[in-house]
């Protein structure tokens, strides 16, 4: 940072975010273009946006621009543990249910069970990614929406076609990355051939990457994290030229509540965005999720209530921030 993007921060005008952003981009070709510099671009752009925010009085939403949506609703992402499948199985229909009675319209299951990024060394056939989702649709009924994580499971479009065939009964909104990201071949094959929604983009970076995503791989779920992406600048540019090709934005969000805050200010103003990942923080597994953010989003009858304060709307718990800070 010394000698790369303070330098460039130097002088610079706070109220007009995306011209730092280019600024950053352009004058970090030869180590920013992806990875840990974009990182740092994105985590810098959502800083300046909250300072401005701060600055203003005024909640990052309403400086983003466009009309805001009256809400934002938000999907359980629905992570099972187990170190058997009939542990995992237990787990993902518990947390299905609970979700449902907790008031979430919508659900994804997270069946990573085979393939490279498979939870706790499982590596199950398909017909126990078929058998799961059946008996989450049975516990959860037919109203409420479920996506459906896969993980990268499958290395070969055709495989995965014969799997999401089986699994169009269940009324699924969207299968998530089936294929690894760079097969936008298979990607393009897969999304023409099935009729459940394919998501992808959770590890994407930059506008450009995807174009490549929607333009060759076809996708019709683009899934920008803000932090991963390059920050609110870029998601932005992202979920328009996701609108002009009509296809639909469902951020990716899994990390703390200052990604969670900022998702759900991209949200607002998306108007192609149908729903955000978010669990609450007093559910998750992750103690950096649970503690880091003094002030959670609050889901009102399975609804996400808007930021209300100045920038992100959500403030460091000081004492927590020292306590990671210092382990790390």
């Amino acid at each position: 940072m010394s000698l790369g993007l303070k330098q460039l921060l130097l002088d610079q005008d706070p109220t007009q975010p995306q011209a730092i952003w280019d600024r950053l981009y352009t004058l970090s070709a030869m180590t920013g273009r992806r990875g840990a510099g974009i990182c740092a671009i994105g985590a810098i752009d959502m800083a300046i946006w909250d300072l401005y925010g701060k600055a203003t009085g005024k909640p990052v939403w309403r400086l983003l621009g466009g009309v805001p949506q009256p809400h934002v609703t938000p999907y359980a992402s629905l992570l099972p543990t187990g170190t058997t499948l009939a542990e995992y199985r237990e787990s993902l229909l518990a947390k299905a249910t609970w979700a449902r009675e907790f008031g979430f319209s919508a659900a994804k299951l997270e069946i990573c069970i085979k393939g490279p990024y498979t939870h706790n060394r499982l590596q199950e056939g398909d017909d126990a990614i078929v058998q799961l989702v059946a008996e989450s649709r049975q516990a959860v009924g037919p109203e409420m929406r479920i996506m459906v994580d896969v993980a990268y499971c499958w290395s070969d479009w055709k495989e995965a076609l014969r799997v999401l065939r089986r699994l169009e009964q269940y009324d699924i909104f969207f299968v998530e990355t089936p294929l690894p990201s760079d097969d936008l071949e298979g990607y393009r094959r897969l999304a023409n051939a099935t009729d459940i929604r394919i998501a992808a983009g959770e590890w994407l970076q930059t506008r450009y990457e995807f174009l490549d995503l929607m333009d060759r791989g076809q996708v019709d779920v683009v899934q920008p994290d803000v932090g991963r992406v390059g920050g609110f600048t870029e998601a932005l540019r992202v979920v328009q030229l996701a609108q002009d090709r009509g296809k639909i934005v469902v951020p990716h969000c899994w990390k703390t509540g200052i990604g969670a805050a900022a998702t759900a200010h991209l949200a607002a103003v998306s108007p192609n965005c149908r729903f955000i990942e978010f669990l609450p923080a007093a559910v998750a597994e992750s103690r950096l999720r649970r503690e880091l953010v003094s002030d959670e989003l609050q889901i009102v009858k399975g609804r996400l209530q808007l930021p209300r304060h100045p920038g992100l709307g959500v403030s460091l718990n000081p004492e927590a921030f020292s306590r990671f800070a210092a382990a790390a």
